[in-house]
């Protein structure tokens, strides 16, 4: 795998994986249930990062090495990163911006 091809699996991943831990997460609040957003995001990441570079890997037909494997752990730990952390600013600018055209 190259830099590219990992960067461009990361930035598919993390807007996936961020949508869909949004729209659970909303499932949740009208469901009155409570929840945890980083394990959300963590088992979203999982699905997402993780199914989407196996996916890569299989369209490929590239190798099960212990490279690829690693590859796939870190695409998981990076999109979930990336969704989490990603989000949450996204929020707080918008919020911060709303907050000042009010005063």
């Amino acid at each position: 795998m190259d830099i590219a091809l990992f960067m461009t699996l990361l930035t598919i991943g993390s807007v996936v994986s961020s949508l869909l831990t949004q729209a659970i997460k909303k499932a949740y609040e009208n469901a009155h249930l409570t929840y945890s957003a980083n394990m959300i995001a963590l088992l979203d990441a999982a699905i997402v990062g993780g199914g989407g570079t196996i996916a890569t890997f299989i369209f490929k037909h590239a190798p099960v090495n212990l490279t690829n494997v690693t590859f796939v752990v870190v695409m998981i730990v990076a999109t979930w990163i990336s969704c989490t952390i990603g989000y949450d600013k996204v929020i707080q600018t918008i919020g911060q911006l709303t907050a000042n055209n009010k005063e």
